[in-house]
């Protein structure tokens, strides 16, 4: 992704919004937004001098092939104080109300963009610690809920000898009385450890720490003391910016998985809302994601083709300092999807493999050994 070069220095966060035609409705809109994401009032409250500073400016209107017109509005960098809430206010905060509004995309200047530190680890470094270097990963889930620690422990070990590279656990996992946090986390742990010594290579183990502010920054150092080697996050639940805190956590230094939940409202219709792009791609990695989550195409939910390869474009694609994020699919995937979604989405990416392996007659290591020869062939 190439951030623009302004040669005053001034710094500019700027967006692509898809809007309604004809052209003199859409240039009325794209004027709209341009006021509502900075001022949110009428123009004549504010000095005529002051609007060409704080109000955005409409770069570019063009229509687009499905009569719609993309609206490119860049806005000045002091707006934001560098935090993710600013950013998405100053990105969609009103304009998301409208529901004919879609944010496309965003780009910002590289002093912007210098105040984002991005995933720590990044595809390649999570490749390296695997010692996996080109095909996809495969990551185990622990569920259903209802388990006990002890259960999905077994569960763990299991996935580990059918050769998972990462195991993480259901986001509904919080702290039920059927697995309380400290004992699932401690003895999955410590049996995903063993196993993977067992076999010799590592198999990284991502703890669900999501929950209020406080609770989830002594889940995250708590589940770090028990032996998880990373943390599964759900920003719909907590919020964009509690992921980067974690991320920039020099106590913790461990890689994050970013898990949908809630996000999917975002999402919207065709006509309004986040372009999934924006929101399980460039979001999670600009706030820290090592690895993304999200529904793969053709698995039950809105997600197209297209919308699948464009997170895996914006996980992946050059931006500046930032490390690549590795997209993970998810959705009921069986190893007849795998060519599939490889051709597509190409193979540095993870899949998810849940509850369907689990109900293979052979056991679940000889499951995910289909998954390993699909992935060969």
């Amino acid at each position: 992704m190439m951030n623009a070069r302004v040669p005053d220095g001034a710094e500019f966060l700027t967006a692509v919004y898809e809007i309604d035609g004809p052209a003199s409705t859409a240039q009325m809109m794209a004027e709209r937004i341009c006021f509502d994401q900075t001022i949110e009032a009428e123009a004549d409250l504010l000095p005529h001098v002051l609007q060409s500073e704080i109000v955005g400016q409409v770069q570019n209107l063009q229509q687009t092939a499905g009569g719609r017109y993309e609206a490119t509005i860049r806005f000045r960098g002091e707006l934001l104080s560098g935090d993710c809430a600013d950013l998405l206010n100053v990105l969609f905060g009103t304009s998301s109300l409208r529901g004919d509004v879609r944010l496309l995309s965003f780009t910002m200047t590289d002093g912007l963009l210098s105040s984002w530190q991005g995933p720590r680890f990044g595809l390649e470094r999570i490749r390296q610690i695997l010692a996996v270097r080109t095909r996809p990963l495969l990551c185990g889930v622990l569920k259903p809920l209802g388990r006990t620690a002890t259960e999905l422990a077994e569960l763990a070990a299991q996935l580990v000898e059918g050769e998972v590279d990462l195991i993480k656990d259901d986001q509904s996992l919080v702290n039920q009385r059927w697995s309380p946090f400290e004992e699932r986390v401690s003895r999955c742990a410590e049996a995903i450890d063993d196993r993977s010594r067992r076999r010799g290579r590592p198999c990284l183990y991502f703890a669900h720490v999501s929950g209020a502010s406080e609770t989830m920054r002594k889940r995250a150092a708590r589940a770090r003391a028990l032996g998880a080697t990373g943390l599964l996050i759900a920003p719909g639940l907590t919020g964009f910016d509690a992921m980067r805190s974690l991320s920039s956590d020099e106590s913790l230094n461990l890689p994050l998985l970013s898990h949908p939940a809630f996000l999917g409202a975002s999402v919207g219709s065709e006509r309004g809302g986040v372009a999934p792009g924006v929101l399980y791609g460039l979001l999670p990695r600009l706030a820290g994601a090592d690895l993304t989550i999200y529904p793969a195409f053709g698995a039950g939910y809105p997600m197209s083709q297209q919308d699948c390869l464009s997170i895996a474009q914006r996980c992946r694609e050059s931006w500046e300092a930032l490390h690549p994020t590795m997209p993970a699919v998810g959705g009921r995937i069986g190893p007849e999807r795998l060519s599939e979604l490889r051709t597509v989405l190409g193979s540095d990416l993870a899949f998810i493999v849940g509850s369907r392996i689990q109900k293979d007659s052979e056991g679940i290591p000889a499951a995910l050994r289909e998954f390993h020869r699909a992935m060969r062939d």
